[in-house]
């Protein structure tokens, strides 16, 4: 009795068990996002479980019946799913496959899985089916953002250099060429802080989409950043050549860039060309040497295009190396400076110094300041080198003062980017003060390149300078961007006359009129003038003859070092 009694306990609570496993599956299979189907071979049954309706709106009793699977794909996903579904055909245990949906328009992983008894023979078959369309929407969306640029729609700059390589190797392969076309939109820097980034970001978008229109199998487009786009072509003859879609760029860039808020917007585009072999052989290089002969493109005045060059990367690597030196110069302060005089023509006596800025590099070649200073307005660094040279030239000029106790002017050229610094002002009254200097014996040199971007407040310093007591001088006027409006609306004292019009004075006949013409009005305007670059006694006649003031050359003065100053002032003063 008591056997019977645990025998029906056992019982009891191994029913207890099932229920509660079967109360689990069922709970899982209505909870699940997956369909399923059950077959079992050896009693030939079917059984469609968990969310099978969501997929299907019929049910299978049969294994027959699976193929009314093949009404609900798309054609092209038919056969494949048929190899699926009957994978036991070929021995395999597991399979799975995607296929798309007619009716949901719904992409759904198919999973199909074996179980197979010890001789092999299969015995139980598991299909699953599982919504993978929003998985896949996400990863379309990864894979959108790793190849393509989100702004513009172009490839990005990875996926761009990656697409270029495969150009490259393929040019290798078959003895071609590949161009690339590196775009910078001229100004743009203007467009973002004059009319916000927003309006700044739509030019690009727009720019980029008309780019768009220029890609097929053989032109991939390229928005790097900002405002920087490339082009790369394979075999670029004919349609395709570089030429042709500079034209269509240059052709397009006249017509204004509309803005959804209603801005018309004209711009242009400086363009550096690079071609695989000639200029570079491999992909980085290749799009280097287009950056590189951009970069020239925009120096020689923007709206333009630039092919390689193998003396343009030279000059660019020699840049590179000038660069590198000046960092460690302007760190050790190696630089000398020069004082080139300034006479007047009436009685030769001296006017006053131009400092000028020397610098040997550390294997004593001179390098000019037409060079080393560009580029340290470039990278920064011509605030310390600016300052540097301000005071030293102070240092200098309060000891010969104070030895030779001559009155003359010290005339010191000061680049755009300090005068646009906030505390320059300060800065120089500063060292004015420590120097024990007046402000009316210096004289600040500026060229008119540097009133292109800023002018009202340039001219608002220049204005607080003047007030001061400094005289301000218009360096190499003649040249580059001269106007009269600015003779008009700067406060100046002083004009001087560019070397590039000394040099044909005497031989040429409209140069002449040009020089006297302009000497005649800045007089009458109450200005002083210079001529810069006089060099033989018959220039520095005709130049007193036309009542220059003041003339500064080698005929009367080379620039010299301190040292040399100081003799020509005691023999000045004896």
């Amino acid at each position: 009795m008591e056997e019977l009694i645990y025998q029906v306990d056992l019982l009891s609570a191994m029913n207890r068990k099932l229920s509660r496993d079967e109360k689990m599956l069922r709970l899982i299979c209505e909870t699940s996002n997956n369909g399923i189907l059950y077959y079992n071979y050896e009693e030939d049954r079917v059984q469609t479980i968990a969310n099978w309706s969501y997929f299907f709106p019929f049910t299978i009793t049969d294994l027959k019946d699976l193929t009314k699977l093949y009404e609900c794909v798309e054609d092209k996903d038919i056969i494949p799913l048929q190899k699926v579904l009957f994978i036991e055909e070929q021995g395999l245990k597991s399979r799975s496959i995607e296929v798309k949906l007619k009716d949901k328009r719904i992409c759904i992983e198919v999973e199909v899985n074996i179980v197979y008894d010890s001789m092999h023979h299969p015995t139980d078959k598991i299909i699953r089916f599982k919504d993978v369309t929003k998985f896949n929407s996400q990863n379309d969306e990864l894979t959108y953002m790793a190849y393509y640029d989100l702004l513009t729609g172009l490839y990005n700059r990875n996926y761009f250099v990656r697409l270029l390589g495969e150009f490259v190797r393929r040019a290798q392969d078959e003895n071609e060429t590949v161009a690339v076309m590196f775009i910078d939109l001229d100004d743009f820097r203007r467009i973002n802080d004059g009319m916000g980034i927003i309006v700044g970001d739509e030019l690009v978008q727009v720019v980029g989409q008309f780019l768009l229109e220029l890609m097929n199998d053989n032109i991939i487009v390229s928005h790097f950043n900002s405002d920087i786009y490339c082009i790369g072509i394979y075999c670029p003859c004919g349609a395709r050549s570089v030429e042709t879609i500079y034209r269509i760029i240059r052709e397009r860039f006249k017509k204004p860039f509309l803005l959804t808020g209603g801005q018309e917007i004209y711009i242009t585009a400086s363009v550096g060309v690079a071609e695989y072999p000639e200029a570079a052989t491999t992909t980085l290089e290749l799009i280097n040497c287009a950056e590189i002969v951009m970069f020239k493109a925009k120096s020689l005045g923007k709206d333009k295009i630039q092919y390689f060059d193998g003396a343009i990367l030279d000059d660019f690597l020699n840049n590179v190396s000038i660069e590198n030196k000046l960092k460690d110069a302007v760190f050790e302060q190696n630089f000398t400076m020069n004082f080139q005089p300034q006479f007047r023509t009436s009685d030769r006596a001296l006017r006053g110094v131009e400092a000028l800025i020397r610098w040997k590099d550390d294997n004593g070649k001179m390098i000019s300041p037409a060079v080393f200073i560009p580029i340290a307005e470039k990278n920064g660094a011509i605030i310390p080198i600016g300052t540097w040279v301000i005071e030293e030239s102070l240092k200098a000029y309060a000891e010969w003062k104070r030895k030779y106790n001559y009155s003359m002017i010290m005339s010191l050229n000061i680049s755009a980017i300090q005068y646009k610094q906030a505390d320059f002002i300060d800065n120089v009254l500063s060292l004015l003060k420590k120097y024990d200097i007046s402000p009316n014996e210096i004289e600040l040199e500026i060229t008119e390149s540097i009133l292109i971007d800023d002018f009202q407040e340039i001219t608002e310093k220049l204005v607080k300078l003047r007030d001061i007591g400094m005289k301000i001088s218009l360096d190499d006027f003649g040249t580059g961007y001269s106007s009269l409006s600015y003779l008009k609306g700067l406060p100046i004292d002083t004009l001087k006359i560019d070397k590039s019009f000394i040099d044909t004075v005497i031989s040429d006949e409209n140069t002449q009129i040009i020089t006297e013409s302009i000497i005649y009005m800045v007089k009458k305007l109450g200005f002083e003038t210079i001529a810069e670059g006089v060099e033989t006694e018959e220039q520095f006649r005709y130049l007193n003859e036309i009542d220059c003031d003041n003339i500064q050359g080698f005929y009367l003065g080379k620039p010299m070092p301190s040292k040399e100053i100081e003799n020509l002032l005691a023999n000045m003063t004896a």
